[in-house]
């Protein structure tokens, strides 16, 4: 992943002030809306039974969770690094972990739910048996730790390889400063492609096989199918951060002119666009959340007129 914010680069001329507080507002405008749309979310899940005793609900929730993790560590992180420019070692390496478990955290996520959403449909009488409570939190602690197992290696060989004054002092804050070793760019560029396969092959499997067994046509074999395909398209988009340094070279050699502005635009294709479309995909499509969702908002509108 692309951590780096968008930062002011040596040897490029400053942008204009309206265009920086422009950037910076539009930024702090998304996060805060994004983070809103998440907490209300949230704040329904936890209020009524019917979600935080079924898993599917639960893995959704989590995968919102992660979502406001990476959106205000990332709109924090923008604007640290665009006004900033440096940051020191410490506060730099505790936001890119975080923002690192996080955006891992989020395609195994979607695959769990594409394996959920499987087994609700072609396993429905061993679906209760299966996807319990207490697996599915088993299961989203297999997540975290495999997403620490894939970005703390990096910090320890960090911590035993880097002299003392490396970690006193303040760089961009971008991943690869950070982490600066070039067998550890290669080891992330392994575990991405077996991630990326591993994931698509789970997307695929689930997609084909509810294809396949629901013949039927059902409402919901139906609407599970379009999931599937929704799935995969919030992984495509999760899966950008795997090629963002491609893509920042071809940025680099083709918009030398516009360099942040694309650069900018980058940001928001990798960080902010995946992370926009979960409500749309697993709350508001989902008729028993939408049904609560809209009447905490109802409750919230009618209690508001009576205070007034």
């Amino acid at each position: 992943m692309n951590t780096t914010a968008i930062p002011k680069f040596p040897g490029r001329s400053p942008e204009p002030f309206s265009k920086v507080l422009t950037k910076n507002l539009l930024v702090l405008l998304l996060g805060v809306s994004i983070t809103c749309i998440n907490a209300s979310f949230i704040h329904v899940f936890s209020k009524h039974q019917i979600f935080y005793l079924n898993p599917r609900y639960i893995l959704f929730i989590h995968l919102v969770l992660n979502d406001m993790i990476q959106v205000l560590l990332s709109v924090i992180l923008f604007a640290m690094s665009y006004n900033l420019y440096k940051i020191s070692f410490s506060i730099c390496c505790i936001i890119v972990l975080f923002i690192l478990f996080a955006t891992e955290n989020t395609p195994l996520n979607v695959a769990c739910m594409a394996i959920e959403c499987y087994i609700a449909i072609c396993l429905p009488l061993r679906h209760s048996g299966i996807c319990t409570i207490k697996k599915t939190l088993t299961l989203i602690g297999l997540i975290w730790v495999t997403s620490m197992s894939v970005a703390l290696p990096d910090l320890f060989v960090t911590l035993a390889t880097q002299p003392l004054d490396f970690f006193h002092s303040t760089m961009i804050c971008h991943k690869v400063n950070i982490f600066p070793k070039p067998v550890l760019v290669k080891k992330r560029d392994i575990i991405h492609t077996l991630f990326l396969v591993i994931v698509w092959f789970t997307i695929f499997y689930a997609y084909f096989r509810i294809l396949f067994t629901a013949r039927a046509a059902s409402k919901d074999s139906k609407k599970a199918r379009n999931t599937i395909i929704l799935h995969g398209l919030q992984v495509l988009l999760c899966m950008t951060k795997y090629v963002g340094p491609q893509l920042l070279d071809v940025v680099q050699q083709w918009f030398l002119v516009n360099y942040k502005d694309s650069i900018f635009a980058f940001y928001f294709i990798v960080h902010v666009l995946p992370r926009s479309i979960s409500p749309i995909i697993y709350g508001i499509r989902d008729e028993t959340f939408r049904k609560y969702l809209r009447r905490n908002m109802l409750c919230k509108c009618s209690f508001t007129k009576i205070n007034c």
